[in-house]
């Protein structure tokens, strides 16, 4: 089974000594005596000035400005702040693919929480204070009714305003996504 973010995340600090010579501690001590507090600052610091590559200097930058310090559910949390009213349609989607079984991998980000089987399959975002966008991969399925073509992430997407707009067709089409994902 593929490893979580948090699984890879780990990986890559455990790394960090052999591959850039010093702890992710070390880094951060960098960090903090430079004065660089963002992100970008962050970044050009490490690459420019000390030759880490790009992933793990993300991961430096991400971890000194707290990022990666945020648990699954306060990820989803801040997800909703002010669009409440679209969580119960998410709780749905969510207890909905519980049941698809153990390869299941449920991953909160920031914006968005993407679900996984071997790879992703469909991505859950709240895109507006009334709107959830859910993306669904169903490569060479052609769009129809509220199956909208998408770019990015997702071949398709759904949007769902209302809990009712959950139904069965949209549930067909998240069950095929999650097979063919496998």
């Amino acid at each position: 089974m593929a490893k979580s973010p948090e699984e890879l995340a780990q990986t890559m600090i455990d790394n960090l000594p052999e591959k850039t010579g010093k702890s992710l501690e070390a880094w951060q001590s960098v960090v903090a005596a430079s004065g660089a507090v963002k992100h970008g600052e962050i970044m050009k610091l490490l690459k420019g000035e000390h030759g880490v590559t790009h992933g793990f200097a993300n991961l430096i930058a991400q971890k000194c400005i707290g990022n990666l310090d945020v648990s699954d559910d306060d990820l989803v949390a801040n997800q909703y702040k002010g669009k409440e009213v679209l969580k119960p349609i998410h709780d749905a989607i969510v207890a909905f693919v519980e049941g698809f079984g153990g390869e299941l991998e449920i991953a909160p980000k920031k914006t968005s929480v993407s679900l996984r089987r071997k790879k992703q399959f469909a991505l859950i975002q709240p895109s507006t204070k009334t709107r959830i966008d859910l993306g669904i991969n169903l490569k060479g399925f052609e769009p129809q009714g509220r199956l909208e073509a998408k770019t990015g992430m997702c071949t398709h997407k759904i949007k769902l305003t209302d809990l009712a707009e959950f139904d069965a067709e949209v549930k067909a089409w998240l069950e095929q996504a999650f097979d063919r994902a496998g």
